[in-house]
């Protein structure tokens, strides 16, 4: 998982000391849905974790809505990059 951390956040750099930009905060968010997702294919009923899932969708979401209106061009990238529905 360090890993994939790591390639997220060189992916999605602004500059090359980039570590908490909206775009490698929504890349990491993004990691941590789909980590979670998979998650609750063997435990379906850890309502615990579902808690923690919605709490990382809804932050996601408001990330995408402040960067749409700040970066219209960067939001393009995140979302390709990302391949999320938008």
């Amino acid at each position: 998982m360090i890993h994939k951390k790591k390639d997220t956040i060189k992916s999605l750099a602004i500059h090359d000391s980039d570590v908490g930009s909206t775009e490698i905060q929504i890349g990491l968010l993004t990691d941590k849905i789909s980590k979670l997702s998979e998650h609750f294919k063997i435990a379906k009923k850890d309502k615990h974790s579902s808690v923690g899932l919605t709490k990382s969708v809804n932050k996601r979401k408001k990330l995408l809505v402040y960067l749409k209106k700040r970066n219209p061009e960067s939001y393009q990238k995140v979302i390709k990059q990302l391949n999320l529905r938008k």
